[in-house]
């Protein structure tokens, strides 16, 4: 059975940090490209940003391009979003999903998701 399980989630106030992560089991992690999406209240689910496979292609949307950072360890079958400089619009639940390759996980094409971790950035 396949699982994602987010953590990291929580408050902070604008122009902080937080770190999210995304452990995986029942997959095989190498295989797999990664991404995180997120929901805010009364908004569709959006494209965060995604990951290839071997962790060298990355992509972003342009609303966090330059303060979000995926990156992945594959040692641990773990994912990672680093988010700086926080703003209330970041406010949502944010999903881990996984897919077959980068690009199409960036164009929801979606095996897995995770159940998701609510983030809260306060002003």
């Amino acid at each position: 059975q396949v699982q994602l399980v987010e953590s990291g989630g929580g408050s902070v106030q604008a122009g902080g940090s937080l770190r999210l992560s995304c452990a995986a089991s029942g997959l095989t992690f190498i295989s797999n490209a990664l991404g995180w999406f997120r929901q805010a209240p009364g908004k569709e689910r959006e494209f965060v940003a995604a990951i290839s496979r071997g962790g060298l292609s990355t992509y972003y949307a342009d609303s966090v391009k330059d303060r979000f950072t995926i990156s992945r360890d594959n040692a641990k079958n773990t994912v990672y979003l680093q988010m700086n400089s926080l703003k209330p619009e970041d406010t949502a639940v944010y999903y881990c999903a996984a897919g077959s390759h980068g690009a199409t996980v960036k164009d929801g094409s979606i095996n897995y998701w995770g159940k998701g971790t609510l983030v809260t950035v306060s002003s």
